[in-house]
């Protein structure tokens, strides 16, 4: 998972003289250009969405450096190429980067500029997510791309086996799995502390934008600094709709751009979408869960046939993994939680998760992992925690640039991992939309017993959008 282009770059250090010298010649996916990494050369990169998250990804990647009284300095890579469909949001990325090539669409990006370019980092709504990997990666550039990986299960599993196949280095942006507390949950849960883990539970606040909503009507005039077509990307054609201002100018509702977004399935994949693929990491890893074989809502507010539910529960099922039992996950977001007594006592806060065994219970009371509780207190008041077994991180995008330049560290949160995790995570959403219990069987992408899913896990792009 981390090589650029189609030659392999470890059998290349193995036979090459050059190997212990640092310094490596690879051609790329597509044979128009030979990429060279000197020992402490930088990396070319190209953004793709520089706001936001983005504008956050950027500075990781570029190694933003702030000292009190003293000016920004960049010590990572270098930021060759800037791309957003928003005018205002590409110049600020403009100012911090002014040698950078700017763009609004990043496939002239990448036909223009890709010879240039060694990676990109993409940030941008979700439905755009994979058409951008998958180009960047046929022209065996590195991706970084921010979760969830992709907007369909078919797209996720698309990502995974181009890596594979491209041999370039990835990551998706789930940052608490750079965490080294989440490294130590899953060395508690694989040294059995808890015992047998036959439940999760898992929970967020989301969402905080709007969902439950029907599309809006009418239409606005497109803002003169939006390239309106292009946000649209490979969703269905639809009138741009301004958002709503009180008469003394205040924000009363989001619509579309920006932000608001994520509520609406042609873009976004919700609050499961959006916050499962940090919330469910350590289970998923801990408990190797891979493929459910059923999941089903369990409650929420009825389905809108375009936007998100305000609040809903699901419960997927899986089945054992090789000593491992079978276990029940259940999802809770809109500001449901899980029965107050699993927790003992404890402050249940607005997102995190417990995984119950049958020797007791971890509490993970944040988002990404960063802190646990084992439960009953009493009971783990002398634990000693078991030896490390996993190379801890040197921060998220380190370890994503370092893998870009190593092939022998692949970097976490890679495609072969994350992209798993998001065809789970996209599996609540299915069900959600077609509002059946769905049996699912997982090497074929198939929902065995409701063919309506086809239409969500395989989706159409609008022309010239295509993977």
């Amino acid at each position: 998972m981390s090589t650029s282009g189609g030659a392999n770059r470890r059998d290349f250090l193995k036979n090459s003289a050059f190997g212990a010298g640092g310094f490596l010649i690879l051609a790329s996916g597509s044979g128009a250009k030979a990429f060279s990494y000197a020992a402490n050369e930088k990396l070319n990169v190209g953004i793709i969405g520089v706001a936001g998250k983005g504008r956050v990804d950027m500075m990781g990647v570029a190694g933003e450096q702030k000292q009190r009284d003293k000016p920004r300095t960049f010590n990572g890579e270098n930021i060759a190429a800037l791309c957003d469909v928003d005018e205002k949001n590409l110049a600020s990325g403009v100012a911090d980067f002014p040698k950078a090539k700017q763009f609004h669409d990043f496939r002239k990006m990448l036909d223009e500029h890709g010879k240039n370019l060694d990676a990109v980092v993409i940030a941008t709504p979700d439905h755009t997510h994979a058409p951008a990997a998958m180009a960047a990666m046929r022209l065996g550039k590195h991706v970084y791309c921010e979760k969830p990986l992709t907007h369909s299960i078919l797209e996720a599993r698309t990502l995974t086996e181009t890596a594979a196949k491209m041999k370039v280095a990835t990551q998706m942006g789930n940052q608490g799995h750079s965490e080294d507390n989440t490294r130590r949950i899953v060395e508690i849960i694989r040294s059995g502390a808890i015992g047998h883990v036959r439940e999760v539970h898992a929970w967020t606040n989301r969402p905080i934008w709007p969902q439950g909503k029907d599309r809006p009507a009418g239409s606005d005039p497109v803002p003169n600094y939006l390239h309106w077509d292009l946000w649209l990307g490979p969703a269905p054609e639809r009138p741009f709709i301004a958002n709503k201002f009180d008469k003394n100018g205040k924000e009363i509702e989001k619509i579309y751009h920006p932000f608001a977004w994520r509520g609406w399935w042609d873009f976004g994949t919700g609050a499961l979408g959006d916050m499962a693929c940090h919330i469910l990491d350590a289970s998923f890893w801990a408990l190797d869960l891979k493929y459910p074989t059923a999941v089903e809502v369990l409650a929420g507010e009825p389905r809108k046939p375009d936007n998100g539910p305000m609040w809903e529960i699901i419960q997927y099922d899986f089945p054992a993994r090789g000593e491992m039992p079978a276990l029940k996950l259940t999802w809770y977001d809109g500001k449901k939680k899980p029965p107050a007594e699993l927790f003992e006592g404890e402050r249940v806060p607005n997102g995190g998760s417990i995984l119950i065994g049958d020797k007791g219970k971890l509490f993970i009371p944040d988002d990404y992992g960063r802190r646990h509780i084992l439960l009953p207190k009493a009971k783990f008041a002398d634990f000693k925690n078991p030896p490390e077994t996993i190379v801890r991180s040197p921060g998220h995008h380190k370890d994503w640039v370092e893998a870009c330049k190593n092939p022998a560290r692949p970097a976490c949160s890679n495609f072969s991992y994350s992209g798993p995790l998001t065809e789970m995570v996209l599996l609540g959403v299915v069900a959600f939309r077609t509002g059946q219990k769905l049996e699912w069987n997982g090497p074929s992408m198939t929902a065995t017993n409701c063919a309506v899913a086809e239409e969500y896990i395989r989706p159409r792009y609008r022309k010239g959008w295509e993977l």
